[in-house]
């Protein structure tokens, strides 16, 4: 079960536009600096993610499909490219090399295993990212 404290979902932040130029070569681009930030606010429940879906606007969908803990207070950084996902490093890739966030305006959608949402962020480059670094942050 996810706790939220004050209110918080468990999308802290995304990097919704990798910095420099993008490129999706698998072997020389840059989608893996493309990230979705999920965090479990709970103080005392752990969580798996696996059954979780992140989803965009336009269907693009990513399901965690392997067991991934986490303790409370703890994060995942969800990236673009190919890697080995990782508990100890907070990270789990997308074994794609296609970005899918949008770089002027997406919605980032969590559903929980149950098809519940979890969390939903609308974000555009110019209202939601005043200092257009291509980072937003949603829940400190």
């Amino acid at each position: 079960m996810v706790r939220y404290v004050r209110g918080a979902g468990p999308v802290k932040g995304v990097q919704y536009d990798a910095p420099g130029s993008d490129s999706n070569k698998c072997s020389t681009g840059n989608t893996k600096d493309e990230y979705l930030t999920i965090k479990n606010y709970s103080s005392k429940a752990t969580i798996n993610l696996k059954g979780y879906v992140v989803q965009d606007d336009t269907g693009n969908r990513f399901t965690f499909s392997a067991n991934h803990y986490l303790q409370p207070g703890d994060y995942v950084k969800l990236r673009g490219g190919h890697g080995t996902g990782s508990d100890a490093k907070n990270v789990v890739y997308r074994q794609n090399c296609n970005f899918i966030r949008n770089n002027d305006k997406d919605t980032i959608y969590l559903y929980k295993p149950s098809g519940n949402r979890a969390d939903v962020h609308p974000y555009t480059k110019t209202g939601s990212d005043p200092d257009r670094n291509g980072y937003i942050t949603y829940h400190g």
